[in-house]
């Protein structure tokens, strides 16, 4: 339904409005947290006056009307450097007006400079990877999607390991990882409450990357492919897993800098 609202440009009174459904009752129904379902002649109705099908409107087909080439509910995408680029200049488009929740797989792309970006991944040929630092450097310039929330949960052994440059990292000058360490403490500094981030402790839960954009998609990164998910049912889960993180967060943005210039003072 977030997706039907979001493609007339109506906001939710107007919605409920146009499918003659109660505003609050929409609401409940579109709350992450919630376990309230909508009867069988509301989902008629909104189908009815959206021209989608019910499998669409239920999550379980990934193309609105109805056509024997439905978009499966998930999806691997492996694309070139291009169409990454494309797809995700596509993704965070589309998700504009919502909130995108993102968890890296090591330092944040939109907060890594290049040449810990070059030093991490010398050694592949992902043009994933590339794809991700050019939409990264995209949003930093001219103020890229301001309407759009982000907010970043990230292990905090990520960055202790970083600042002592252990594992990943062995090697790599403490010139750079001070230079990488500013670099995100200007930037989270300068970006908030827009850009938000959370640090959780790795020992007491783990978590693959993946991104939730709104209620669209999630996408999970797998190295030189992409997992995308488009069921209700998947990203509502993905996105209590998110919420879960945030709440056991040991870091939470208003103490973000505090952090990261304890991490300046671990560097070796």
């Amino acid at each position: 339904m977030a997706l039907l609202i979001a493609k007339r440009g109506y906001n939710l009174s107007q919605f409920s409005k146009s499918v003659g459904v109660d505003r609050s009752a929409l609401s409940q129904f579109m709350a992450p947290d919630s376990t309230r379902l909508p009867r069988a002649e509301t989902l008629f109705a909104i189908a009815r006056s959206c021209g989608v099908s019910l499998d669409w409107l239920m999550g379980l087909i990934a193309t609105e009307g109805d056509t024997e080439d439905s978009v499966p509910t998930v999806e691997t995408l492996r694309m070139s450097g291009e169409e990454a680029t494309q797809k995700l200049v596509e993704w965070h488009r589309e998700a504009q007006g919502y909130k995108i929740r993102y968890i890296p797989s090591t330092i944040p792309d939109l907060l890594r400079i290049e040449e810990v970006s070059e030093y991490e991944f010398k050694n592949y040929n992902l043009d994933i990877r590339e794809a991700q630092d050019q939409q990264a450097r995209r949003q930093l310039s001219a103020a890229s999607y301001p309407e759009t929330d982000i907010e970043v949960c990230m292990p905090l052994q990520t960055l202790e390991h970083f600042a002592k440059g252990e594992g990943t990292w062995n090697g790599l000058s403490i010139d750079i990882r001070r230079k990488q360490l500013e670099h995100m403490l200007e930037l989270i500094r300068d970006f908030y409450p827009t850009f938000r981030l959370f640090f959780y402790d790795q020992h007491s839960i783990y978590s693959a990357p993946y991104t939730l954009f709104g209620p669209l998609r999630a996408v999970v990164y797998l190295g030189n492919m992409y997992l995308v998910v488009h069921s209700v049912e998947h990203i509502r889960a993905l996105t209590q897993h998110f919420d879960g993180l945030i709440r056991i967060a040991k870091v939470g943005p208003d103490h973000a800098e505090e952090q990261i210039r304890t991490f300046i003072k671990q560097l070796k």
